[in-house]
């Protein structure tokens, strides 16, 4: 029953997050699917900055396996796809970017934190200019056929595919993702005053 309690107490908080989260992406984004994959494209984008951040440099190169990425190649791949992916819906790339050497032209913590953000910037700039009539457009992919619209729902499910892969590597190496140690040490300052306001009430008694 208590495992039971707190999954229900993680859950309503994170409920809670998600409210406020579309709460201020009404008053900010445009209506529609476009404002809604830009809601949750906004939450991957900020843990996915936090995170790099969060990661010691030293640990851009630890490996879980070899031949599998590090976190900074992680990061990296998130910015070939958020450069690359829209270009094949029409959207034009930076200038000097390719495909497919992009992910192995960035080594340092500053330059890979610096690519991540710029490059969500490129693509919730295109998803923003898109107009709703352009989501039903037809776009392929890798010889899949869809529309804009599934090309930028790719984008987002992309994103967050390795964002929670971003996450696991944090924990395995000691690493509490930034926006839980916030949550863990609000909950814990709000034990804390409830605990002394109980004492208070206590001794007054």
């Amino acid at each position: 029953m208590k495992f039971r309690s707190s999954l229900i107490v993680a859950f309503l908080s994170l409920a809670v997050l998600g409210v406020q989260t579309v709460a201020r992406a009404d008053e900010e984004r445009p209506a529609g699917v476009r404002g809604e994959i830009l809601v949750w494209l906004d939450d991957a984008r900020d843990k996915l900055v936090e995170l790099a951040d969060a990661v010691p440099a030293s640990k851009y190169s630890w490996r879980p396996a070899k031949g599998v990425r590090s976190p900074g190649e992680v990061f990296i791949h998130v910015d070939a796809a958020n450069y690359g992916l829209p270009s094949f819906l029409g959207v034009k790339t930076p200038e000097g970017f390719d495909f497919m050497t992009f992910e192995k032209s960035l080594t340092k913590k500053e330059d890979i934190q610096k690519a991540l953000k710029n490059s969500f910037e490129h693509a919730e700039k295109a998803l923003r200019e898109a107009s709703d009539a352009d989501m039903d457009k037809p776009a392929e992919f890798f010889g899949m056929k869809t529309t804009v619209r599934g090309g930028y729902l790719l984008v987002l499910a992309h994103a967050h595919e390795h964002l929670g892969q971003s996450i696991a590597y944090a924990r395995v190496n000691g690493i509490t993702p930034p926006w839980t140690a916030k949550q863990m040490a609000e909950q814990k300052e709000a034990a804390e005053k409830k605990a002394k306001e109980a004492e208070k009430s206590a001794t007054a008694k």
